[in-house]
């Protein structure tokens, strides 16, 4: 058994980020010690900053985050074949996401359909995955606006993050700019969607939800706030596709005041705590989970020794968590304490340019 670990990076210079990696970086995990090993470079790749994983470890799929290419306007999506032997990739198509600044993507779980959000302009794309990996053009397409739902003044939706619940159901989209989830069905054998009804769950206004991750047993759903540093717990019902809101903590100190946004959140795979990232403070915070309630509890923070912690991950046995600090170019390794869910720093520090996302694969 091996454990891999590929990270998505930003390779151009952006508005938020002066990008300075190659493109796609791949890494051998060490399940002892958590030492991660390089073992390969997909170069040539145009800011693959949030990558996805075909379920049967065939397959990755990248979005390409810029606003034009290919000589057109929009971004893109990258689909790419995994060497089973070496993990290493292959080229095989690239899309249009009909939309800029593409930003998250997901694949369903029988690994038929992939769906992208792009953020620039708040709209979100389904892609059909051939037999050999490559992706169709648009299968459908949805561009969200200020009108439909949750008003608020300019610059209006913006499309974060896209999950899909283990049922396989729902979608389920933050739009961090109408300060709601969106909620999708879906038709992964026609890479369709349909708005669910109700169609939406809304947030507090200005919170701006950016990233969701729902517990193993999708009997609740956590989302981190971007925008007022907080996150919200949700019981989900995975029957109706319906979220009600259980309770909103902040993510920080009683006494940090300097400037923050949130990033990433990710619940350990055995339901009992919740992570999340925030940048500024610079930090991991760790919530419990009451399993009866899905109410959290503040456990603690703990530093990520680096700069703008956009993306981390936690590998597949939960014993380790892996923060991408993106402006500092390092991915530090933490042991997660399996009965307090505390993070302790291993003191392995590896760099990596621009790290953006980190994906885990057990082959």
């Amino acid at each position: 058994m091996a454990i891999r670990l590929y990270v998505g990076t930003y390779t151009t210079t952006l508005p938020h980020v002066q990008g300075k990696a190659e493109g796609i970086y791949l890494y051998e995990m060490n399940p002892a010690s958590g030492q991660l090993t390089p073992r390969a470079t997909t170069p040539g790749v145009v800011n693959p900053s949030y990558l996805a994983l075909d379920p049967r470890g065939r397959y990755l799929f990248a979005v390409n985050e810029v606003s034009e290419i290919d000589g057109q306007p929009g971004g893109a999506v990258s689909a790419f074949a995994i060497d089973p032997a070496s993990g290493e990739l292959t080229f095989l198509n690239r899309q249009s996401t009909r939309g800029t600044a593409p930003c998250y993507l997901c694949v369903d779980q029988t690994g038929q359909t992939v769906l992208v959000s792009n953020y620039g302009s708040g709209s979100l794309a389904a892609f059909r995955v051939g037999s050999d990996g490559r992706l169709s053009s648009a299968s459908d397409f949805i561009q969200h606006s200020a009108a439909e739902y949750n008003p608020k003044p300019p610059p209006g939706p913006h499309s974060h993050s896209v999950n899909i619940d283990h049922a396989n159901r729902f979608a389920l989209l933050a739009e961090l700019g109408l300060d709601a989830i969106l909620v999708y069905r879906l038709d992964p054998s026609q890479g369709k969607l349909t708005a669910n009804d109700p169609p939406a769950a809304p947030l507090k206004r200005g919170a701006g939800p950016r990233h969701l991750d729902l517990t193993p047993d999708d009997r609740f759903a956590y989302v981190i706030n971007e925008q007022n540093s907080t996150l919200t717990a949700f019981a989900y019902d995975g029957a109706r596709g319906v979220l009600q809101e259980i309770q909103t903590v902040p993510t920080l100190p009683a006494n940090f005041t300097a400037r923050n946004t949130t990033a990433d959140i990710h619940v350990h795979p055995s339901g009992r705590f919740v992570y999340g990232s925030n940048r500024g403070h610079n930090s991991i915070v760790i919530f419990a989970i009451d399993p009866a309630t899905g109410r959290l509890e503040l456990v603690g923070h703990e530093s990520t020794q680096g700069r703008t912690p956009r993306n981390f991950a936690i590998d597949p046995s939960g014993t380790f968590l892996y923060a991408a600090n993106q402006d500092t170019h390092t991915v530090v390794t933490f042991r997660i304490d399996q009965a307090t869910g505390r993070l302790a720093p291993t003191g392995q520090v590896t760099e990596v340019p621009s790290p953006a996302c980190l994906k885990f694969v057990v082959v």
